[in-house]
C-alpha cells in the first residue's frame, strides 16, 4: 500500500529539514538566529491547546538552554510591560505575555528579567496579524538581556490573552521549546486562524 501524497509531502518535508540541519553544521561559525522558529504548546486552558510559532530576538536575549514541560505563561499586567508590573510576583520564574508597543522590545525584555522572568514573549499589538513576524532588535541603549525574547503574531497573543479572559485564568500552562519534528504532520495541533 503507497503512502500517497501526505507521506510523500512528510518526507519531502524531512529531507529538506534534514539538508539545512546539515547545512547549518557543516558552517562553523554560522548559528541559525534569522528567521529562527521556535515552537511552544498551550496546555492549558484546553481550548487554544495549539502549538504556536514564535521568533527569537535577532540580536539580544538568551536561548532556551532547558525545556519547560509545564510552566506558566503569565500576561503582563500592564500589557506593554515597560515599567514596574502589577503582577510581577507571579512572573517570578516563569514566562510572561507581553504585548507589543510603549517602549522597545529590549526595554521589555529587561523588565520581565528584572522581575524574575525566564523568558518574555512578546506578541504583536496588530490583532490582526496572522502571518508576518516582527524583527525584534536591540534599541540604541547598549543595554543587554540575559532571558530569551520570543515574538508571537498578534492573532496567537490575542487567542491566547482571550481564551485567559473567558476562562477567568490568570496564566496559561505550556510547554517551550517544542520539537516539532518528531511530531507527526497529522497530530500537530496547528491554531486553525494560522496558516503554516
Amino acid at each position: 500500500m503507497s503512502a500517497g501524497w501526505g507521506g510523500a509531502l512528510s518526507a519531502a518535508m524531512l529531507r529538506r529539514s534534514l539538508w539545512l540541519w546539515l547545512y547549518l553544521c557543516s558552517c562553523p561559525g554560522r548559528a541559525l538566529r534569522i528567521h529562527e522558529y521556535l515552537y511552544f504548546q498551550v496546555l492549558s486552558p484546553g481550548d487554544i491547546r495549539y502549538i504556536f510559532t514564535a521568533t527569537p530576538a535577532k540580536d539580544f536575549g538568551g536561548v532556551f538552554n532547558t525545556r519547560y514541560d509545564q510552566i506558566h505563561l503569565v500576561p503582563a499586567d500592564p500589557p506593554e510591560a515597560c515599567g514596574e508590573l502589577n503582577n510581577g510576583v507571579f512572573i517570578q520564574d516563569q514566562i510572561a505575555l507581553v504585548e507589543r508597543g510603549g517602549c522597545s522590545f529590549l526595554s521589555k525584555t529587561r523588565v520581565i528579567q528584572e522581575h524574575g522572568g525566564r523568558a518574555v514573549i512578546i506578541a504583536d499589538n496588530a490583532y490582526d496579524n496572522d502571518s508576518f513576524y516582527i524583527e525584534m532588535i536591540q534599541d540604541s541603549t547598549r543595554r543587554t538581556a540575559d532571558i530569551p525574547a520570543l515574538f508571537l503574531l498578534g492573532r496567537d497573543g490575542y487567542m491566547i490573552r482571550r481564551s485567559l479572559e473567558q476562562h477567568g485564568l490568570p496564566w496559561a500552562v505550556i510547554s517551550i521549546p517544542v520539537n516539532v519534528t518528531s511530531i507527526p504532520t497529522y497530530e500537530m495541533m496547528q491554531p486553525p486562524w494560522t496558516f503554516w
